[in-house]
């Protein structure tokens, strides 16, 4: 018989109940209403965005990343083991709860990823630090900007004003990027007029399907080519 699942902590926000429950030692959910957004023992897709965002930054003296959820962390974990120690990573959180959740009970699921010297954590919009960026010159451009959004891109978007997959924010994404930068975006399904737009925009782009058979998650990568390279 399955344990029954423990509530450890329950928040108001406008679109429901946030909660973090627990079932066992390493078994956690995060729900928002009816509606589940992450599974800590479900985390194959996420794992896979975060290397897959960072691998052209390997050998990179001093990369500055971007994260845009940090959820239950297992994609800022990924991101921070393709790293160098160089590496500069800022996530964006909407909710503060989600932080101290990172920092206490989820902590040890990821090896406290989110306390991790690399990192600093924005309580805000990604959207906001996109825009930021993208507006500032090329003075604190990003090498790589990795989405983990439980609201992926979907046939649905808006095409034009989406304010993270529409048409502006993808110019906004490019302009915020270093040439040979990545832009790496998670889904729950494949959406191939998100991939469309990205190409119209200049990206080029491939896409993964993690796992093997059942639902299995999009992760959409579009690479600005740097000049010079094919």
């Amino acid at each position: 018989m399955a344990q029954p699942w423990n509530i450890i902590e329950s928040i108001p926000t406008v679109e429901g109940i946030l909660e973090l429950r627990q079932r066992g030692e390493r078994d956690f959910l995060i729900t928002i209403g009816p509606q589940v957004l992450m599974n800590s023992l479900a985390n194959r897709s996420e794992v896979v965005l975060g290397h897959r965002g960072c691998d052209h930054l390997k050998g990179h003296p001093s990369p500055r990343v971007l994260v845009g959820g940090l959820g239950m962390g297992f994609t800022l974990k990924a991101v921070l083991d393709t790293l160098p120690i160089t590496a500069m990573v800022t996530v964006a959180e909407l909710n503060p709860v989600v932080l101290q959740w990172c920092r206490g009970p989820l902590a040890a699921v990821t090896g406290s990823a989110v306390t991790d010297p690399r990192v600093t954590v924005e309580i805000g919009d990604v959207v906001d630090l996109i825009r930021k960026s993208a507006v500032s010159g090329g003075g604190a451009r990003y090498d790589a900007i990795v989405l983990d959004l439980y609201r992926g891109p979907h046939p649905k978007s808006d095409h034009h004003g989406d304010p993270l997959y529409g048409i502006r924010a993808i110019e906004n994404a490019r302009s915020s990027l270093t040439p040979g930068g990545m832009l790496a975006v998670w889904g729950e399904q494949y959406d191939q007029a998100f991939v469309n737009r990205l190409k119209s925009i200049g990206f080029t782009v491939t896409t993964e399907r993690p796992g093997r058979g059942g639902l299995r998650h999009a992760l959409f990568l579009a690479r600005l080519v740097a000049k010079g390279r094919a």
